[in-house]
């Protein structure tokens, strides 16, 4: 009988099994994105959101909707997601059917962002995939449900960013289609560092940057 399971509830080998999708060796960022230097005014509102975060995270762990109020909202915005033609969407649900078993992935990732400019002729660019995490939760706990949001988009992407974040630790993740699919993690980035602070808001200043190309993902063949 088919089954139906949440990507929350998948453990890594899970992942591997179910979406035939190989882990490399850990990725540089400067392989992929070109990180330029921030601005005087992005260092202060870095330093401003930093501030905020700790002021909350020094007096108790701060709930998955705090996380997106202090750190990702700012960043983002910082960062360019909310230009045009950036459109973001969020609780979008995705589903995969495994077609070797029977089993089905359902699930609602947090925030997606879409690069809308070229929608109304093929399908969007998805830039950027997070899956929130309470701060007091290890990102890479959220790993797995973060690969099977971002696999979903390879369907018409050949390759996607995913990050997973509680707040005060980032872990960005880049896939790219192939056979089979592989992904690379990046360096983990801490918000309450100064170094990977900055490092974080370039990176994330590199992803909504990248080219505004499109490339269909390859035919599959039949069975």
């Amino acid at each position: 009988m088919p089954i139906t399971v949440e990507p929350s509830s998948l453990s890594l080998n899970d992942v591997h099994r179910l979406l035939k999708l190989q882990e490399e060796p850990m990725g540089s960022f400067t392989d992929f994105l070109t990180l330029n230097s921030l601005s005087e005014f992005e260092q202060e509102d870095l330093l401003k959101i930093r501030n905020d975060f700790w002021r909350y995270f020094a007096a108790s762990k701060i709930s998955e909707g705090l996380v997106k109020f202090l750190t990702l909202a700012p960043l983002m915005r910082t960062a360019g997601f909310y230009d045009v033609p950036i459109r973001l969407t969020m609780e979008d649900v995705i589903a995969i059917a495994i077609e070797d078993e029977e089993t089905s992935i359902r699930g609602r990732m947090d925030i997606l962002a879409v690069n809308n400019a070229q929608a109304t002729t093929a399908p969007p660019f998805w830039i950027l995939v997070i899956e929130t995490k309470n701060s007091a939760v290890d990102v890479f706990e959220g790993l797995p449900q973060l690969l099977t949001y971002a696999f979903k988009s390879l369907e018409q992407q050949t390759l996607v960013w995913g990050l997973v974040t509680n707040g005060r630790s980032y872990l960005f993740v880049h896939l790219r289609q192939g056979s089979p699919p592989t992904y690379q993690i990046m360096p983990e980035l801490s918000l309450i560092d100064t170094e990977g602070s900055i490092r974080l808001l370039q990176v994330m200043k590199a992803i909504c940057h990248l080219e505004n190309f499109q490339v269909k993902a390859p035919a599959r063949k039949a069975n």
